[in-house]
This record gives C-alpha cells, structure tokens and sequence, in this order.
C-alpha cells in the first residue's frame, strides 16, 4: 500500500519489490530509500524519483493547487460550503472525478459541472479562470471558441508546463 505525499514521498509503503512501485494513477516511482525498521513513534518513510523533471513538477503542482483552490474559492461563494460539498460529491459520484484530479481532468470537469449546473455552468467556470488569472496575476480575457479547459491548457503553456 503507498500513500504519496504531495512532496514526492511516501507516507506508508508496502511492497513485494523494493525498488520498483507502482500506484493506483499508474504513475511509477523507483525507490531509492526505504527505512526498514520503524523508530519510536516514527512511520516507515520511502523516498522516490520519478522521471519528470522536477521544476517542470512544481510549476504544474503550484498551477494545479492554484486551479483546485480557485474552483474552492469559487464555489463557496457561489454555493456556501454546503452547496459546495454537493457540488464536489456529485461529481466525484456522478461524474467519477476526485477534486485532486480536477487540475488533470479539466474536460471531465467542466462536464460534471455542466451535467450538474446545465446553462450556469459556463457562468461558473468563467468565475473559476477569472480567480485562477487573477491568482497567477494575469488578466483573464475571454477568447473566442476556448472552453474552460483551452484556457487551462494555454496557462501550463505559459507558466512552461
């Protein structure tokens, strides 16, 4: 069982083979280090280097935690908190999407919220990318024939992700 840290480690690791793991998104991690004997009060930690460059992996970790925080910021004040929550558990239980792979899924998204929310969905999206340029402080200009996912694209483009 592995459980990744948003830094590229590993919280708890179990494993046949040592040196190779593999997770449930398919990503796979080689293991360089892996404590073997637990410390008091300590859990077994494992270090791992993927093959991505890793500036290349916090500029799109910081824009993916922008995004997931401009989609949060924007529901809550749309729908509240309690709105919000039935927001996300719709589309993570209608539209089979997790709120930490929002910034991956930008098209699966953009479709659970306008299978949930129909002609507001646009609405709502344009509210999210005007958060998210004003987060990356960039000017949000809508541009003729993007969708929602168009204008995310073109930010990793920016930001060299």
């Amino acid at each position: 069982m592995i459980t990744p840290n948003t830094d590229s480690t590993f919280i708890q690791v179990k494993s046949d083979n040592s040196r190779t793991l593999v997770w449930q998104d398919g990503t796979v991690a080689e293991v360089i280090e892996m404590t073997t004997q637990l410390r008091p009060a300590e859990k077994p930690v494992a270090s791992a280097s993927t093959k991505r460059d890793d500036d290349v992996c916090k500029r799109t970790g910081r824009l993916d935690d922008l995004l997931l925080k401009a989609v949060d910021e924007t529901l809550k004040r749309v729908f509240r908190e309690e709105g919000t929550e039935a927001v996300y558990n719709f589309i993570e239980n209608k539209c089979h999407l997790r709120r930490g792979k929002f910034a991956e899924k930008t098209e699966d998204l953009s479709a659970g919220l306008e299978r949930l929310l129909g002609s507001a969905a646009p609405v709502i999206e344009k509210m999210i990318l005007e958060n998210l340029y004003s987060q990356c402080q960039l000017e949000y200009a809508e541009k003729d024939g993007y969708e929602f996912s168009d204008y995310i694209k073109e930010l990793r483009e920016k930001a060299g992700c």
